[in-house]
């Protein structure tokens, strides 16, 4: 019971953790490239889960390991952040946040396929409702709808997902901090140099909460977080914990009026709420 708790607890804490990547990000974007963005935040982050794993002695993972954690850097350490970072040029970080509302079902959709999970067909009921929400919501947002911004929303939620059912099931060999740690020291080589060929032309005019967004998305949302959040995936259940996940837009609306002062509209909240149940209802009938 007192481990199930546990998972619970730190599964929370992760999912706290992530909703303040999208407003960190769209602060970080105002004074940095998004590429830029994207290879600084993984290299930081590298450098410390890789010290992490020298000075407690982790072994190596094994080389059947290495296609899963190819997987998981190409989702969460390469993707997500870039296409998040691209789309928060387009729009808000209010508007990108109802998209993740749609992490649990990405997640559940890629356990299916990597996990051989057989769900009911009630499953995909809740599934193409949810889809359409985003779609509808996509199309009755008025000035603040922006294709591009939108698809690449998408597109980020579909990577994550599987970079998140690709981590779950790696964890449970070689543990939750250690699977996102040696996925940032893989993609250190190829983030080191696209780093030094995107270098901002002048660092005089980078702004301090630019400053501040990038160390947040690279020390909380790249390492930290799922440091916690892999932990509780392992101690409370991948299935139960995972639905933690339908807090994030939440937490993620609340962050974005309050530190970046965006407009949250009645609609923006409404769309959150209807993708949160269409997604807890896929949930419930995942198996």
């Amino acid at each position: 019971m007192k481990t199930a708790t546990d998972g619970w607890g730190s599964g929370l804490l992760g999912v706290i953790i992530f909703s303040g990547s999208l407003p960190a990000t769209r602060i970080a974007v105002s004074g940095f490239s998004p590429i830029f963005l994207t290879s600084a935040r993984a290299v930081i982050a590298a450098l410390l889960g890789g010290a992490l794993l020298f000075v407690l002695r982790q072994p190596k993972p094994s080389r059947d390991d290495l296609f899963s954690l190819v997987i998981i850097a190409l989702g969460v350490v390469v993707g997500f952040p870039l296409l998040t970072a691209i789309a928060l040029q387009y729009i808000t970080s209010a508007h990108s946040i109802v998209f993740i509302g749609l992490l649990p079902l990405s997640t559940a959709v890629f356990g299916v396929l990597r996990g051989g999970e057989r769900p009911k067909p009630l499953f995909w009921l809740f599934s193409i409702l949810g889809s359409a929400t985003v779609v509808g919501f996509a199309l009755n947002s008025g000035a603040e709808v922006s294709l591009v911004g939108d698809l690449l929303m998408v597109a980020a939620v579909v990577v994550c997902g599987l970079g998140y059912a690709e981590g779950a099931a790696l964890s449970r060999r070689l543990g939750g901090w250690q699977v996102i740690s040696w996925a940032l020291v893989l993609s250190l080589p190829v983030m080191v140099v696209i780093g030094l060929f995107r270098l901002p032309e002048s660092w005089a005019g980078i702004a301090g909460d630019a400053w501040a967004g990038l160390a947040y998305v690279s020390v909380f949302s790249m390492l930290i977080g799922f440091i916690f959040w892999y932990r509780g995936l392992a101690l409370g259940g991948i299935a139960a914990v995972g639905q933690l996940q339908l807090l994030q837009p939440f937490f993620g609306l609340l962050l974005a009026a309050g530190l970046l002062h965006e407009k949250v509209s009645p609609l923006m909240v409404f769309t959150t709420l209807a993708i949160v149940l269409c997604v807890a209802g896929a949930r419930k009938f995942a198996r």
